[in-house]
């Protein structure tokens, strides 16, 4: 039997996304927003629960295309504060759509936001080499870096501990346990596109 990061446990969605998606190197910003959205509504929840509802925050949240979240208005607000399949917290919905618009000026200045976020690592991911859980950090350095910019940028749910979670997710670093099978399939990926 392969060994594998303990976290996901026997979850089957935690291990497809543990198997697949996380560590990853990801560049393309419609994917990215994703992730900004669904790393913001983590705060204070654990990852399953959002990964349990992540289709229904594509289907309430347009695809994740920032263009469409960025229009959306106080109607849009109202109906998702009564979406059943999300999060409904009024602080975090407001927040997503003011980070869309956010995110397409960081888009506008930088030509993608991919090439802007993943300046913060030097644009080559972040290889760790954990032996244990315990040993994962929550924020680091650029985490911390990252927060303060897209702070100063109008982002909002951006705190360096998120920031990190989003590092992970989007493969900016490594931090599969050295012991797990995907440490070394993730690794060489370095400069790969991920969609």
């Amino acid at each position: 039997m392969k060994q594998t990061c303990p976290w996901p446990q026997d979850d089957p969605q935690m291990v497809e996304y543990h198997d697949t998606e996380w560590g990853v190197p990801l560049h393309n910003d419609q994917k990215l927003f994703e992730f900004l959205v669904l790393d913001a509504f983590q705060a204070g929840l654990s990852w399953s629960t959002i990964l349990h509802k992540r289709e229904n925050f594509r289907k309430a949240f347009k695809d994740f295309d920032p263009k469409k979240v960025a229009r959306f208005t106080q109607p849009d607000i109202q109906r998702l504060l009564a979406d059943q399949g999300i999060i409904r917290n009024r602080l975090k919905i407001e927040a997503t759509v003011k980070n869309a618009k956010a995110f397409l000026k960081v888009q506008r200045e930088f030509g993608t936001f991919g090439k802007y976020i993943w300046s913060f690592v030097g644009h080559q991911p972040v290889d760790n080499k954990w032996e244990t859980v315990s040993q994962i950090p929550t924020s680091s350095v650029q985490s911390d870096d990252m927060s303060k910019d897209l702070k100063a940028r109008g982002f909002s749910f951006v705190g360096t501990t998120i920031c990190y979670a989003f590092m992970q997710a989007a493969g900016m670093v490594n931090d599969h346990l050295v012991s797990c099978f995907r440490h070394r399939e993730v690794k060489p990926l370095g400069n790969g596109e991920r969609k």
